[in-house]
């Protein structure tokens, strides 16, 4: 569980919450037995996130920030006024926390976390175990979807439980109506990836076309996780919007935003290319660069 990260420029350990249970569920036969039975279930889920939004959840925020060492000076709302845990989860971040380089020719990262990048979606098959096979089908849901990304780009973002959970667009679009594509909740953590990255394929998601002037049809696909059965996505549909404008957030638990580039229409960034060739993500803040245009 080691990244890279991309302003101490040094090799970093992330701490899991929950690591045992993970490695429990999809590493051992009786684990993996339940998992299917009940975990990867939507009322699992659901549970979690009922519980997550009772006033009484909001006894194990400082327990949580302690634990995981959480810097809470740069988040909009104080600590003790937070409703409840889930209302600390999707907490926002100070005015001007994170700025965004106004250059139009740049991108930016979606989400705040651990990223890999593929300047050719056929490379992820290099990337991930032999074997599995990673169809842009299953994961689009159309064929011509699909067709429009052979030869693509994609950076996938995982967020960690830890991590800032609302996500934003990566560049000026006009966003299109969203795709609600139905799945299983099956977690989105590299514990479970190892296992079989199709996870990515079967999980619940959110889809939306981007049009932009510059970058072709980006594509926008919200999994949720285990534990993370909802998205709330807060922008218009058919209302132009800038780069950096959020997008939606997540609900309780860690999961995944992953941005699909049409053929030739984004150079990656330099270091998240390099980090994804080594088999480690990068860390990078949401609306920091992530590629150019080519």
């Amino acid at each position: 569980m080691k990244y890279f990260n991309r302003y101490t420029q040094t090799i970093e350990e992330e701490s899991v919450p929950g690591e045992g249970c993970l490695r429990f569920l999809y590493h051992t036969k009786l684990g993996f037995c339940f998992l299917h039975l009940f975990f990867k279930r939507a009322w699992i889920s659901k549970l979690a996130g009922w519980w997550m939004n009772q006033t009484r959840s909001k006894k194990k925020i400082p327990v949580f920030i302690k634990k995981y060492n959480i810097d809470v000076d740069c988040f909009e709302k104080k600590l003790e006024d937070y409703s409840h845990f889930n209302d600390f989860f999707y907490r926002k971040f100070k005015e001007g926390e994170r700025p965004i380089d106004p250059n139009p020719d740049q991108v930016c990262f979606p989400a705040e976390g651990r990223h890999l990048g593929f300047q050719m979606i056929e490379d992820m098959q290099k990337f991930f175990v032999k074997g599995k096979s990673f169809g842009l089908k299953a994961l689009l849901n159309e064929e011509y979807l699909s067709q429009r990304y052979q030869g693509g780009t994609c950076v996938i973002s995982r967020l960690a439980p830890t991590d800032y959970h609302r996500f934003h667009f990566p560049c000026d679009c006009i966003p299109r109506k969203i795709q609600l594509i139905n799945g299983f909740l099956f977690s989105v953590n590299p514990i479970a990836l190892k296992r079989s990255f199709r996870i990515l394929n079967e999980n619940k998601r959110w889809l939306t076309e981007l049009e932009t002037e510059k970058f072709g049809t980006v594509t926008m696909i919200e999994v949720g996780a285990c534990c993370v059965g909802s998205v709330q996505e807060t922008f218009m549909e058919q209302i132009p919007v800038k780069k950096g404008d959020e997008k939606g957030y997540f609900l309780f638990g860690g999961s995944t935003v992953i941005t699909l580039f049409e053929y030739g229409k984004v150079v990656l960034s330099r270091d998240l290319l390099d980090c994804t060739k080594r088999g480690l993500e990068l860390y990078a803040h949401v609306k920091d660069v992530m590629g150019f245009k080519k």
